[in-house]
């Protein structure tokens, strides 16, 4: 970790010729009303970063600014040297389930194989390959035996695994994760947590966001705490100051955050 203005933010260095993504002095606006500015972010490859904060802290717009789904004002993002519109069927993206249209009339397989639209192309059939992908894929999030069960009959969990599923058929190198784990059962996250670490350790970088703190922590290898810009970033034992939490959640005090954090003053 490295200090900032002060001893309570930390910004991550430059990074190595690993890096999947980099982020330098992004900037986004909606509407006129400036949401995120100065972000400077770098996941290495094999890395699983925790992105972190409130409620409108800008999380979900910083994701789909690296979807290319947002025009950055200022800054720039490379994935993988290119942009993030040139990099497109590399990134594979689980937005939360409550964006997703699960009364769909089609079944778990069919679902999942729209991850690889922006490969396949949308005039096109399914290749040998994309079959193969989905099929790697459902395995992967133990689907398999659900491929033909209609979306619309599945639990939540389940629901969330066809997600994961359908960002896991590009084979991506970048995966980014919206609040991942809310909602679902204790066997759903630990189902997902150990194929986190298996991505990671074959190479893919995942970028989550989170409000289960405790399971960031404990998942994550890095840190990155944001409101509006990057307030702090690091290993979760070098932000254990809490003075780092109480800026980056934009209050002065907070037993409660404290006490989730298991941090004390």
């Amino acid at each position: 970790m490295k200090a900032g203005a002060s001893d309570a933010e930390a910004t991550v260095g430059a990074g190595t010729s690993s890096a999947v993504l980099r982020v330098a002095g992004v900037g986004v606006a909606l509407g006129g009303r400036r949401v995120l500015h100065d972000v400077d972010l770098v996941v290495e490859e094999g890395e699983q970063v925790g992105l972190i904060g409130p409620n409108g802290a800008g999380k979900t717009t910083l994701l789909r600014a690296l979807l290319g789904l947002l025009p950055v004002k200022e800054g720039s993002i490379v994935v993988g040297g290119q942009s993030p519109r040139e990099a497109r069927g590399r990134i594979g993206y689980v937005p939360q389930r409550h964006e997703f249209v699960w009364d769909y009339p089609v079944d778990v397989r069919t679902a999942v194989m729209t991850g690889r639209t922006h490969r396949i192309g949308w005039l096109r059939r399914p290749g040998k390959d994309d079959h193969a992908a989905v099929a790697e894929a459902l395995e992967r999030v133990d689907l398999t035996d659900l491929q033909r069960r209609p979306i619309g009959e599945l639990s939540g969990g389940q629901r969330q695994r066809v997600l994961v599923a359908r960002a896991l058929a590009l084979r991506p190198s970048l995966l980014l994760l919206d609040e991942p784990f809310t909602g679902l059962d204790v066997p759903t996250q630990e189902i997902l947590t150990r194929l986190f670490r298996t991505l990671t350790s074959e190479g893919t970088a995942i970028l989550m966001t989170t409000h289960d703190l405790p399971a960031a922590a404990d998942t994550c290898g890095r840190l990155c705490l944001l409101n509006e810009t990057v307030i702090a970033d690091g290993s979760p034992e070098e932000l254990r100051d809490p003075a780092i939490w109480l800026r980056a959640f934009g209050v002065a005090r907070s037993e409660q955050l404290l006490h989730t954090l298991g941090v004390t003053r």
